[in-house]
């Protein structure tokens, strides 16, 4: 699989007790269970909408989410398993559900019968759900680990410990495609170290954030008690100080993180070593296998007063650039070996709770999913199990679903609304009327470079060499962490593999990836409300059209537009060119400011964050509206249940972000996703678009109406 930049701080824990010691400490509360909620179900009528779930009774131009969607979320009450429900998880639970049968069917037959792949399918899923082994084994699969961390007599052999694969690290080391030279590997390097969501968490002091910090401490202090130590409290207390330095000095604001300009390095080996040459560097490459390679990219190392000076980078934005890796190593110094220790076998407990006894597994789930996310009951096991196996393997389970679900007419039917979409924006490209020759020659070039990728690979993974134990699922963690590990050093050195992906074939998802310019759609989204071989062709332009042209808009959003057709990290705009088009990325930063969902008004949106999926969005769907058009060739489309094509084309888009959230989850989401509410998804782009006032005669005394002039219109 594809690994994207860089994972930076994996989490992981330190010294074990015997298996069936009792805690001293109390664990975290368990959620308790709420009465049994049936997952939603969508109807899509007869073209691919349900005009029954409109609300008449609102505006609208008032709130066109409402309009669209509020009687489906009133008739359908969030599960108790979900942070979130909304059109992509009733897709997921409809793949794990296929993953299931087909599972099912492996599990009961012959073990003979089965091929080696269908053996390791099932072995991983057993290995997860068989509760009661991971229950009689206590904390035993995990002691080796355990033992090895505490018995670090410094910081070297520490060091050395957190190169091998599956034992947390606070720094960070992954091979992925050079952003600067897209024709090589490099490894990304950079630091991590956060048991909280972001370096806010630590450094905000609001009564929720100063009660999530003391239900947090208690946490670690649990995890801390399983695994021997006598005052975990007291530890527990210093690991927090700990991740309290890296917040403070650390860790970078995620929006200034974003910039692509400040976060590219590259560093040779001696260079590396040289960022604080008392840290035990060497020791740290050589298990990870790096000791040969002749580049580092460092995405957090804070740039110069020269080179912010170069990129005119504001000095609010300066003021929230941490310390990066050179911070974190001398921070990693002058902590005490004991508290490291620890804090990886926090992080290593917590990180393979799943697998271990269930008091670690549910207090696990009190914080990670009660605490931070309102969740109040944790997901059935079978589907966690099926998520264990396509995590392990998930391209062997792939394979056996693309053959089961995946008609060939649907890889056709996409071709040929993304060659629609490719056609709106050239003809987007040529009518802007803010971009200058030179820069609309480079953007063509790249329009035309995009490498489309539908459904999935034909060179599915085997993970040759993988084998999966069906009695100790934490060593097939271990397992498949050594064998991807394994994997991504072979590629230093050799040929780019365009032919990889970054999600499975059941995923339901889409990227663009831009050091290989490609859009990727998985199979798992190719299904209604996305998609529909027998929807009516407005809602297939407005849903997944939509979703073709976000990820299409990506690569010309504030970041995405930094990389050429090759994807070579380079300036290709003129500096009058990129003064316009970021005058209208501020346009839609301040308009996201604006929504304010949570604490009467006091919490919102960071649209600064989130400025990279809103161009996806608000150009997206102008791409896809554009290639509706063009689909029609000219004609009129029919009226259907009352509704014009232009009408049934938005709605579509307002379908494919119906969704209900948790208040908990969304106060996470506004601190540290990039994407907006659903609700904002769909009303923040809907107002940027004239043909939407027009479909919906929305007049300016709604609450919607942007003057003209207010308008984003970028591609």
């Amino acid at each position: 699989m594809i690994r994207f930049a860089l994972a930076t701080g994996a989490a992981a824990l330190a010294l074990a007790a015997p298996a069936a010691a009792q805690p001293s400490a109390p664990a975290p509360a368990a959620a308790v269970p709420a009465a049994a909620t049936p997952l939603p179900t969508m109807t899509f009528g007869t073209w691919g909408f349900d005009p029954e779930g409109i609300d008449r009774s609102v505006d609208p131009g008032d709130d066109f989410f409402a309009f669209a969607n509020r009687k489906w979320l009133a008739a359908n009450p969030l599960p108790a398993e979900f942070s979130r429900f909304g059109s992509f998880n009733l897709l997921a639970e409809k793949s794990t559900a296929d993953v299931k049968t087909l599972v099912d069917e492996l599990v009961a037959k012959d073990r003979a019968a089965l091929t080696a792949d269908e053996r390791r399918i099932v072995a991983a899923y057993k290995a997860f759900y068989d509760t009661a082994a991971i229950e009689k084994a206590g904390l035993a699969p995990a002691k080796p680990y355990l033992v090895r961390i505490k018995g670090a007599r410094s910081l070297a052999s520490l060091a050395a410990l957190w190169g091998e694969p599956g034992i947390p690290s606070p720094l960070g080391g992954g091979v992925s495609v050079d952003a600067k030279e897209p024709t090589r590997y490099s490894v990304y390097f950079g630091a991590g170290g956060l048991g909280l969501p972001d370096r806010d968490s630590y450094l905000k002091q609001t009564p929720k954030d100063l009660d999530i910090q003391a239900k947090y401490r208690a946490y670690m202090a649990f995890l801390l008690d399983q695994a021997g130590y006598r005052d975990p409290a007291s530890l527990s207390d210093r690991i927090y100080e700990f991740e309290l330095q890296v917040a403070r000095t650390v860790a970078w604001d995620r929006a200034t993180r974003r910039n692509r300009d400040l976060t590219y390095s590259a560093l040779t080996p001696a260079e590396l070593a040289a960022l604080d040459p008392a840290f035990p560097m060497a020791a740290f490459l050589k298990a990870q296998g790096f000791d040969k390679t002749d580049r580092f990219i460092v995405g957090d190392l804070p740039p110069s007063a020269a080179r912010l000076d170069e990129l005119k980078i504001d000095p609010a934005i300066r003021a929230k650039i941490g310390g990066g890796t050179p911070a974190m190593l001398a921070l990693l110094r002058a902590t005490p070996l004991d508290v490291l220790q620890a804090w990886t076998i926090k992080s290593f407990l917590e990180g393979n709770s799943a697998v271990l006894p269930k008091a670690l597994d549910d207090a696990t789930f009190a914080f990670r999913g009660t605490v931070l996310n309102g969740v109040p009951e944790q997901r059935p096991r079978w589907k966690r199990a099926i998520g264990e196996a396509e995590g392990l393997i998930g391209e062997r389970v792939g394979a056996a679903y693309v053959q089961r679900y995946f008609p060939p007419e649907n890889k056709a039917a996409m071709d040929a609304l993304i060659g629609n979409l490719r056609k709106a924006m050239a003809i987007s490209l040529q009518e802007n009327t803010w971009m200058s020759e030179p820069t609309k020659k480079e953007a063509m070039a790249k329009l035309a470079s995009f490498d489309p990728k539908i459904g999935y690979r034909d060179n599915l993974e085997t993970y040759e060499g993988l084998i999966i134990d069906p009695r100790n699922p934490l060593a097939n963690r271990m397992a498949a962490a050594k064998w991807e590990a394994a994997d991504e050093l072979k590629k230093l050195g050799g040929p780019i593999d365009r032919t990889e992906w970054g999600m499975l074939p059941q995923t339901v998802n889409a990227y663009y990836n831009s050091t290989k310019n490609e859009i990727v759609f998985p199979a798992g989204i190719l299904q209604q409300p996305f998609f529909g071989l027998t929807a009516d062709p407005a809602v297939n332009y407005g849903a997944i059209g939509g979703v073709i042209g976000h990820e299409m808009g990506h690569g010309f959003d504030d970041q995405g537009s930094k990389s050429d057709g090759s994807g070579m990290l380079r300036n290709w705009w003129t500096a009058e060119d990129r003064a316009a088009f970021d005058k209208r990325g501020d346009m839609l930063v301040a308009q996201y400011n604006a929504f304010c969902p949570l604490d009467e008004g006091k919490t919102c949106v960071n649209g600064r964050l989130a400025l990279g999926e809103n161009i996806g969005d608000v150009g997206g769907l102008s791409l896809a509206y554009r290639a509706y058009k063009l689909s029609l060739n000219g004609q009129e489309d029919k009226v259907i249940d009352g509704l014009t094509g232009d009408q049934r084309f938005f709605l579509a888009w307002a379908q494919i972000w119906r969704a209900q959230t948790r208040e908990a989850a969304m106060r996470q989401r506004l601190i540290t996703g990039p994407h907006s509410p659903e609700e904002f998804r769909v009303n923040g782009v809907v107002r940027q678009m004239d043909a939407w006032y027009k479909a919906f005669d929305v007049k300016p005394d709604d609450a919607l109406y942007l003057p003209p002039e207010q308008r984003v219109s970028i591609w």
